[in-house]
């Protein structure tokens, strides 16, 4: 898919990954650029910018979502790509609460279906759209300090692989963006931690990653493009990998790193 001309949506839009997309479409000649999140008033200082539309959204409720389609379809014209972009991380194990899973589950992996849910009929209608999601590296490896983070972001990408293969003949494409680490909020104060290992990215460049794979109709993103190598070696010896992840681990929580 070209952006240009294309009515785009991205949710996490404030900072970070989302404000970077959000940019690199209207630089792409994108025909309007819809920025949603949490944050409000920074969503709408990021379309001031593009000369997009700025709206507050909590990701973490359907009828959030579903309202925010509705709008957008109603008043400023038919969503080609929907980036469901909006995530958000906490480190720990089976220790980490209820509560603090079932919010990790609701943006990270029932954002992206309530997306589908609802963006779907009128894509399909049209006879075709564009979704792009973000998950992470740790979505095809795992994460070695958080194990919400490492389970929803692989539910993420399970999603986004089954929303491809089960609607891709509607004209339906999906891509699912899986970074390593990038210089985001999300990031901050631990720059140095187990997920910068192959380097710390700036935004845009992960963004001029995802256009050109929406240009490509691509599935997979890397901008670390070590990750491959380390999925290959995943699937090849699942043992060694699990017995490297356990070193790995060991190294950075000694605080050798």
């Amino acid at each position: 898919m070209n952006v240009a001309g294309r009515i785009c949506v991205v949710t996490g839009a404030a900072g970070g990954i989302g404000q970077a997309l959000a940019r690199r479409f209207h630089a792409a000649g994108a025909r309007h650029v819809v920025c949603a999140d949490l944050d409000g008033e920074g969503a709408v200082a990021t379309a001031e910018e593009i000369g997009g539309t700025g709206i507050g959204v909590d990701v973490s409720g359907e009828n959030e979502i579903e309202a925010l389609v509705t709008r957008i379809e109603r008043d400023i014209g038919p969503v080609d790509l929907f980036c469901s972009n909006a995530g958000i991380s906490i480190r720990g194990g089976v220790d980490v609460s209820d509560a603090a899973w079932q919010k990790m589950w609701e943006v990270n992996v029932m954002a992206h279906v309530w997306a589908a849910r609802h963006m779907l009929p009128h894509m399909i209608a049209r006879g075709g759209g564009y979704f792009l999601n973000t998950s992470s590296a740790a979505g095809l490896l795992s994460h070695v300090s958080s194990a919400p983070y490492a389970v929803t972001k692989h539910a993420a990408v399970a999603f986004s692989e089954w929303l491809a293969l089960a609607h891709g003949d509607e004209g339906i494409r999906v891509s699912v963006l899986c970074p390593q680490a990038v210089k985001t909020n999300m990031l901050k104060g631990k720059e140095g931690g187990v997920a910068s290992v192959d380097g710390l990215l700036e935004p845009e460049h992960v963004a001029e990653d995802c256009l050109a794979a929406i240009e490509e109709e691509r599935f997979l993103v890397l901008p670390h493009p070590e990750v491959k190598e380390y999925l290959r070696r995943k699937t090849e010896d699942y043992d060694r990998w699990i017995g490297g992840m356990r070193k790995l681990r060991r190294r950075y929580t000694e605080g050798l790193a």
